[in-house]
């Protein structure tokens, strides 16, 4: 908070003093000194997940990280408002500040809406609660999600009258919260202290839009009748076609991939109403938090080390091979994957080449969980071929770290990928990627294939399972020229990936919004 004094009556010390003096010799009192408060222009996060509160996946990485980013930049007053879930850790959730409670219309229904906040670092931290739609076992795939984060999203602009708080900015993110951009736009868009709130919507991945018959406009949602074509998508209510074509500006999480969503190839139908958007369309990359992902502090490994030095590395590989119970040997390149198993991800090529691969001399170590079938197959290979293959089904932190530190490659061969955060860990760990040319794969890894000089890592471009074998066998015949493998590993390892830049092109986006 700053405090602007009247520049008619102050001007500067001396006039002022001069001023002053005069006028008591004149008898006359002076003028009084007037203050007013500036308050900063605030951004307001709308989001149904966060780290360190709880988490699924990218959203509440992004959630936890850049709203501190923007706070320590200092020219906003930043705030998150997201559910209140029974699984937030209770070291956060026994420590909430109640603020009060009120009642949220949902439809036809009025229900019950608790309001709780938590100050952490520079970021105010609120949340809604209400245990009938959100103590549950899982943040999503309910049969009622709609109803539920209509609730939430409903609830975020109701709050914002208890607080008597008005953001500058509501910056909502993917389908969850899709509607408090709706809202903002249509029922709440004349009321006093809501008609000056610009909204940015932003897309963390297409697929998930939020659709629902139109039959649930007034019951479900509470949307008067006539909005049916703002939020209507080929014969369905689409929440996030609605949020897009209602909000200021829509943002997605890289350059690469705000053009390829416009594509059919990528938009799961949604291309039309993307191309509707595209004037007000960007691509902003996310960035990765290097206090949290950092290999010179980060506990869960073997040695620390640093992109200066990345002796302590090599004993994380040797202690990673000895836990794994591969052969501790230097000499042989450690691919790994940590990624959710589902073809999605680039399995069906792994899977297509894996034993052609496994005739090279490597080992490889693959973290995860998700189809069944990926699950069994690789847990198979891994009994299949002992000391080359090992398959961890599960999700499991420490390992993860443990495993970015002490392997040499690290494969993301993603059909799409919005953004991508492996990517960046493994670099920041020194582990070189080898990446399809996707998303936020191309915006972050360039190839040292294809020029030989420069580059953090190893690219391919078509989803072709050969062309993947091809690059990967590139990697590992550069791994065995250690003078160039150790100068791409440097490179990668010190690879801005902050979220110091981006928050920057954020910052640049809202100044357009604030005037």
């Amino acid at each position: 908070m700053s405090v602007k004094r009247n520049k008619s009556v102050i001007g500067n010390k001396t006039s002022v003093a001069q001023k002053t003096k005069k006028q008591a010799e004149e008898k006359t009192p002076a003028a009084p000194i007037t203050v007013t408060v500036e308050r900063k222009p605030s951004i307001l996060f709308v989001a149904s997940e966060g780290t360190p509160f709880i988490k699924t996946g990218g959203l509440a990485d992004v959630i936890g990280s850049l709203p501190l980013s923007l706070a320590e930049r200092g020219n906003y007053d930043i705030r998150v408002i997201m559910p209140l879930y029974a699984g937030m850790e209770d070291g956060y959730k026994n420590h909430l500040t109640y603020v009060g409670n009120f009642n949220v219309p949902v439809g036809w229904r009025n229900q019950y809406c608790g309001l709780f906040y938590y100050k952490r670092k520079n970021v105010t931290f609120y949340f809604i609660d209400n245990e009938y739609y959100f103590k549950r076992d899982n943040l999503y795939g309910y049969f009622d999600d709609g109803e539920r984060f209509a609730f939430f999203s409903r609830a975020v602009l109701e709050s914002l009258i208890q607080l008597d708080y008005y953001p500058t900015v509501l910056h909502c993110h993917d389908w969850q919260s899709a509607l408090s951009v709706i809202y903002l736009k249509t029922i709440y868009a004349n009321r006093w202290g809501f008609d000056k709130i610009r909204a940015v919507f932003t897309i963390h991945n297409i697929e998930y839009q939020g659709k629902y018959s139109p039959d649930l406009i007034c019951e479900l949602f509470g949307l008067p009748a006539e909005t049916l074509p703002l939020i209507e998508y080929s014969g369905a209510i689409n929440l996030m076609k609605g949020a897009m074509q209602l909000s200021d500006y829509v943002t997605t999480v890289s350059r690469t991939y705000a053009e390829e969503i416009k594509t059919p190839q990528y938009a799961s139908g949604l291309e039309y109403a993307v191309n509707d958007c595209a004037n007000k369309l960007m691509g902003i990359l996310n960035g990765i938090d290097d206090k949290v992902f950092d290999p010179e502090t980060d506990k869960a490994l073997f040695k620390n080390y640093s992109a200066n030095d990345f002796s302590g590395k090599k004993i994380c590989k040797q202690e990673l091979q000895k836990m794994l119970s591969l052969p501790v040997r230097d000499d042989v390149p450690v691919i790994a994957m940590i990624t959710r198993l589902v073809s999605h991800k680039g399995l069906d090529l792994v899977k297509y080449v894996f034993e052609e691969l496994l005739k090279e001399d490597v080992q490889v170590i693959i973290l995860g969980k998700g189809d069944v079938y990926y699950e069994n197959y690789f847990a198979h290979m891994s009994d299949l071929y002992r000391g080359k293959v090992r398959a961890i089904i599960a999700y499991n932190k420490d390992l993860s770290s443990k495993i970015y530190s002490g392997a040499d490659l690290f494969l993301m061969p993603s059909k799409s990928e919005p953004c991508g955060l492996s990517q960046m860990i493994a670099c920041r760990y020194g582990t070189v990627p080898i990446v399809r040319t996707t998303g936020g794969l191309n915006d972050t890894i360039t190839p040292y294939n294809v020029a030989r000089y420069g580059g953090n890592g190893f690219c391919f471009n078509a989803y072709n399972a050969d062309e993947m074998l091809y690059v990967i066998k590139d990697a590992i015949f550069t791994y065995g020229n250690k003078p160039v493998f150790d100068g791409i590993k440097e490179r990668a390892a010190k690879t801005d990936f902050s979220w110091l830049q981006s928050a920057g092109e954020y910052e640049k986006l809202y100044n357009l919004l604030k005037n």
